[in-house]
């Protein structure tokens, strides 16, 4: 009699690798399979599927090695108990990185034979996983903060009010957590919407998202400032003017092409090492009047060059916010809170400044977001030969309406 073989997950993008997995399964006998319900893999993933239930069971049905499919009625990591105990199969298979010893005992006390496939592609074709390919097509922009940084924390512009100002980017590099592009937005972002923003007024979006993140009953009592949600939903270049509340009380924005192609040509960034976990950026802070005020007025210069292409007046004003910044917080290149008994962070942050600060081509410089690590963004002379000539250097698009 032909055994009974089982496999179970959500198969949300169905891919070449998952079809190879059913093929090796097969091989043991024939194959059922337990496809994740829509609401277990929000509850427990906590982000909506891209294909609902039914349309994941109708594909997966579809593939030649699969003798039937079902949607499992249980709930987390273990939501196949109910299908097993239905289906009573001889072998149960999953793949190296989806074995557990929890499962392994659910097989055990049920007397299944329990088997661990290494993940491998079929032959000629690249090694694929859902992780990898929802990364590479995602769409969600992220973006970099030109000037203004901290402005949009009311603890900072209870001193002067200003504009921070920020470009939205197209996500045509891969965008690294905790390197000051506002990932944690850009995660929440994803909970919701997965692949793209939906299609509705930027600002409203904006609001949206600002008020999605910043949920009355996180524990850590943290306002993510709103330049995140800002530079992420509003496309093209936007200033946002802040005066002691948490959202800006007016908003300009810049979407003339010929500009925007203009920054895009002065503009690289240079990865560095992500901050660090457990790293402060606010401890030390001294925020006073005078510097805040440095802050407000780089951030005006800063608009006035952009709009005007004066790119020396733009790599003096955007020094100088930077500047501003980190006389405000100058942990934004010395964090506070680095493990001192861990290995040294090589190179340092301001290793990569004393670097790229000294080369002729080389303008202007700042952090984005926070700073702590992440990214050198640089104003150069020419981005494209700046990268010919530093193929680590990162183009940048902006993201048009």
């Amino acid at each position: 009699m032909t055994k009974k073989v089982f496999v179970s997950g959500c198969y949300d993008l169905l891919h070449s690798g998952h079809v190879e997995f059913f093929r090796q399964a097969a091989q043991f006998g024939d194959l059922y399979v337990g496809i994740g319900s829509d609401d277990t893999i929000l509850h427990y993933k906590k982000h909506k599927t891209l294909y609902p239930e039914k349309e994941r069971l109708f594909m997966v049905k579809a593939v030649r090695y699969v003798k039937d499919a079902f949607i499992n009625d249980g709930s987390g990591v273990m939501d196949f108990v109910g299908t097993v105990d239905r289906l009573k199969p001889d072998i149960f298979v999953v793949n190296e990185d989806g074995s557990s010893e929890e499962k392994r005992r659910f097989c055990e006390e049920r007397g299944i034979e329990y088997v661990v496939l290494q993940r491998t592609p079929s032959e000629g074709l690249e090694a694929r996983s859902s992780t990898s390919l929802k990364q590479d097509i995602c769409q969600i922009p992220t973006r970099l903060d030109l000037a203004g940084t901290w402005i949009d924390q009311p603890y900072v512009s209870c001193f002067a009010p200003g504009w921070a100002i920020t470009i939205s980017l197209e996500p045509t590099f891969e965008v690294r957590e905790r390197c000051g592009l506002s990932t944690s937005t850009r995660n929440m972002i994803r909970k919701i919407w997965p692949m793209k923003l939906p299609d509705m007024d930027p600002e409203t979006l904006a609001k949206l998202v600002f008020c999605f993140e910043n949920d009355p009953e996180r524990s850590d009592g943290i306002i993510s400032g709103a330049q995140d949600s800002i530079g992420i939903c509003m496309p093209g270049l936007v200033r946002h003017y802040y005066d002691q509340l948490y959202w800006p009380i007016k908003f300009e924005s810049c979407h003339d092409d010929k500009v925007l192609y203009w920054l895009e040509s002065h503009l690289v960034m240079i990865p560095m090492e992500p901050r660090r976990p457990g790293c402060s950026v606010v401890e030390g802070k001294d925020i006073t009047e005078p510097k805040v005020k440095a802050l407000a007025k780089a951030a005006d210069d800063c608009w006035n060059a952009i709009l005007a292409m004066d790119l020396e007046a733009f790599a003096k004003a955007y020094k100088a916010s930077f500047n501003a910044q980190t006389a405000m917080f100058p942990a934004m290149i010395h964090p506070y809170g680095v493990n001192e008994a861990s290995e040294p962070q090589s190179p340092t942050i301001e290793d990569y400044i004393d670097k790229y600060s000294a080369m002729d081509e080389v303008l202007a410089w700042k952090m984005p977001g926070a700073g702590g690590g992440g990214y050198l963004a640089c104003v150069v002379k020419d981005a494209a030969v700046f990268s010919n000539h530093h193929p680590e250097a990162i183009r940048l698009t902006i993201r048009r309406n």
